[in-house]
């Protein structure tokens, strides 16, 4: 017998632009719900700015306080509802989810013939996100006439695609909203091109350290963050084991940014480590405060082993201080933004960087001349890295430092939501 799916998942909205709206998730427990529940609602465009976290390995109570980013974001707060409560075990709703035997939805192909204009990448991405749909990989094809084709592997967070009525409306959506700059577009059941971005050719053994290395902290960088952001992003964790038998406290301290309850989470995720309980706070002055007691998930009991602690704090400081991984390279007569996110061991990319990126790049009014998204696996991780060939431009002027430096620090800024 489920649970009523209204009991679940409830939001109430806020009273006015200048509060949160509230999201509570009372439900049973299973690994890695706070993680799934977090990446669903930055899905949606939403940045934390609270959330409680109380579970006691059978039954889990989250209550996210959450605001639009940007605020003018319009939000589905009826389709968040009924995303929110896919990853609910033992609920009772009408939705397509096989919660028994789940798994990962069919890869389409998007095809857009577009005339190819500045910031127009970013105008489709968003089209795209605001219509529940996950990008897996993309492939920007410029031709020589001032067109290009824009492939997007593209996967239905709401599982429609198997009706040509939806399938109608994502090319109906484009063509609205991108009037005469969209030439044509076609939607199809992905073939066996979706398994020719897998691959990632070889960087010079200083760009692979920078991209792909276990950890920044303290190592020079090819693009050192700019002062602020240091002085700022400077994060601290302090362990204790006192105050419980059988759960260790974490206590952080950290700059505030739109995914750090989501990163922590899937960190706990991904070290099998379970969260108890949680709370996250945001300050006045743009800092988090997080008490995070934790247990190992193997057998229920607190962290002991110093090499464990040693290496979940460093862990979650390499986190907070490089969330994601940003240069600018040469390759060849081209010049290459790379972005690269380490992927969740379930197979997940991180939501949104693409839409981030590219709205950055849009920002400094830097043409993209080409883009994809591929994965690379190292000996320690798979890694989701995007390829973004850059185009000179009068502004941007990209032999320059300073201005590989400002797009590299812009692109920081918008993937941590600042």
């Amino acid at each position: 017998m489920g649970i009523p799916s209204d009991d679940l998942v409830v939001i109430q909205h806020a009273k006015n632009a200048n509060e949160p709206t509230i999201v509570t998730v009372n439900c049973p427990d299973k690994a890695g719900l706070g993680c799934d529940l977090c990446r669903i609602i930055l899905e949606f465009g939403l940045r934390i700015t609270r959330a409680d976290i109380s579970t006691d390995g059978r039954w889990c109570f989250i209550v996210f306080w959450v605001i639009p980013h940007p605020a003018s974001l319009k939000i589905d707060w009826e389709n968040l509802k009924t995303r929110l409560l896919s990853p609910c075990p033992s609920c009772l709703f009408s939705y397509n989810f096989n919660q028994r035997n789940p798994s990962p939805p069919p890869i389409y192909l998007l095809k857009v013939w577009i005339i190819d204009q500045k910031g127009l990448l970013h105008d489709i991405n968003e089209i795209l996100c605001n219509l529940q749909l996950t990008i897996q990989r993309v492939k920007v094809m410029p031709t020589p006439d001032g067109r290009a084709l824009d492939l997007f592997f593209i996967t239905d967070e709401m599982e429609l695609f198997h009706t040509k009525e939806r399938r109608d409306d994502v090319c109906q959506c484009l063509s609205e909203a991108l009037g005469e700059r969209c030439i044509s577009s076609e939607l199809q059941l992905a073939g066996p091109e979706y398994g020719h971005l897998q691959g990632f050719s070889s960087l010079p053994p200083a760009y692979s350290e920078e991209l792909f290395g276990p950890e920044l902290v303290d190592k020079v960088s090819l693009h050192p963050l700019s002062q602020d952001m240091t002085t700022l992003k400077t994060p601290t964790v302090t362990v204790d084991n006192s105050l419980s038998s059988v759960h260790t406290l974490l206590q952080i301290q950290c700059v505030d940014q739109k995914s750090l309850c989501y990163d922590l989470m899937r960190i706990s995720k991904d070290s099998d480590i379970k969260v108890a309980y949680g709370r996250f706070n945001s300050s006045a002055k743009g800092f988090q405060n997080i008490d995070l007691f934790v247990q190992q998930k193997e057998d229920g009991q607190k962290i002991i082993d110093p090499e464990r602690l040693k290496t979940l704090c460093t862990c979650l400081k390499e986190k907070m201080l490089h969330p994601l991984r940003v240069i600018i390279v040469n390759r060849g007569p081209d010049i290459e933004l790379l972005v690269a996110n380490p992927v969740e061991l379930s197979g997940k990319g991180r939501p949104r960087v693409f839409y981030d990126v590219t709205l950055a790049l849009k920002a400094l009014g830097v043409f993209i001349f080409s883009a994809e998204v591929v994965r690379h696996s190292t000996q320690e991780r798979q890694w989701e890295v995007y390829r973004f060939l850059l185009d000179e431009s009068r502004d941007f002027p990209l032999n320059s430092s300073k201005a590989r430096s400002q797009i590299v620090d812009k692109v920081r800024r918008t993937l941590m939501g600042w």
